[in-house]
């Protein structure tokens, strides 16, 4: 178990990697445009059109992808402790199904970028609801003599709603005019071009932190059993409602930014939990800046590479995620 001095060591360096990639995410573009241009627009306080685009568009996008990385990592994190299996992550319980039935939905009505962010949020809550409701016995129980029966309906339900919502987005990509399609595919594959306002993931991020992070001795009590918890004091219905609560909004918050981005929430965790342990205390505030940086660094390659075309950041970070959780799981047998 890290002591405070080494967690507060491990967190400001985790942070000062954090500020170097979004930088290096800020003066690194496409086209003809040169790290010395970029940085010139950045510092300087002239109106010219490299300002604009620094200031206008590739600022508050990388900013916000490193709000949805953080909010996508921790909520992996909380996922796995909730439901006591390392294979969950932000989109176990059929969250970002219900968010894209929402948002294509908005699309498809032609509906503004607002309305189409305000619907992924409710299609994300409603399906959070539905968990809940469905499987409040299992949250909300006193005890049960087998606690893995309660994390397997819960992650059953979340198969079913997202197998449900599955369904009818696949409908909705038949009748959609084409138009619409690739705005569809792009919002469904991971889209950070519209991510105009970071404030609402970055804002989240920080909230959800401070909400966890005193719950952080609960946690590490809770992964122990929670008959183990009890004898100690730990009220674990209590803890796994909130946790679950505040995981399913972080989700909402960073589906409605981003779209549908995964492997973070998955791959994250795992490999922190390699390197510091797996003392919650220090784990998740270290997921929260780790999944800010992994995020950002792929969004940065999602524009670069494949100039003046800009990948879906979510294919990108499949491609990065895929091959980097097998080795962890490989290094680990």
């Amino acid at each position: 178990m890290a002591t405070f001095g080494s967690a507060i060591r491990l967190w400001l360096g985790m942070l000062l990697i954090a500020v170097i990639a979004v930088l290096a995410s800020v003066l690194i573009g496409g086209g003809d445009s040169t790290v010395a241009a970029s940085w010139q627009g950045l510092v300087s306080s002239m109106d010219t059109p490299m300002h604009s685009i620094i200031w206008e568009l590739r600022l508050p996008r990388s900013i916000a992808a490193y709000g949805v990385g953080g909010l996508l990592a921790m909520s992996g994190c909380l996922m796995q402790i909730l439901v006591r299996n390392p294979l969950a992550d932000p989109y176990t319980l059929g969250l970002s199904g219900g968010a894209s039935v929402g948002a294509l939905g908005a699309m498809l009505g032609g509906l503004g970028a607002v309305l189409i962010a305000a619907g992924a949020a409710s299609g994300a809550l409603l399906a959070c609801l539905a968990v809940f409701v469905l499987g409040h016995r299992d949250l909300l129980s006193r005890q049960r003599a087998a606690q893995r029966e309660d994390s397997t309906d819960l992650i059953l339900i979340g198969v079913m709603l997202a197998s449900g919502f599955g369904a009818i987005v696949s409908m909705m990509l038949v009748l959609a005019p084409d138009k619409n399609l690739r705005g569809m595919l792009f919002w469904m594959m991971g889209d950070l071009s519209g991510a105009a306002n970071p404030l609402l993931p970055v804002g989240s991020l920080l909230l959800g932190v401070l909400c966890v992070v005193p719950l952080g001795r609960q946690l590490n009590l809770l992964g122990r059993g929670e008959e183990s918890a009890s004898a100690l004091g730990v009220r674990p219905n209590v803890v796994k409602s909130a946790i679950f609560v505040i995981a399913s909004l972080a989700t909402a918050v960073a589906v409605t930014t981003a779209g549908t981005v995964g492997f973070v929430g998955l791959v994250v965790p795992h490999a922190l939990r390699r390197v510091i342990g797996n003392d919650q205390r220090v784990l998740i505030p270290a997921c929260a800046i780790g999944g800010g940086i992994v995020v950002v660094v792929a969004d940065t390659i999602s524009r670069i590479v494949a100039d003046p075309i800009q990948l879906p950041v979510g294919a990108v970070m499949a491609v990065i995620g895929v091959p980097t959780f097998m080795f962890l799981l490989v290094k680990r047998r």
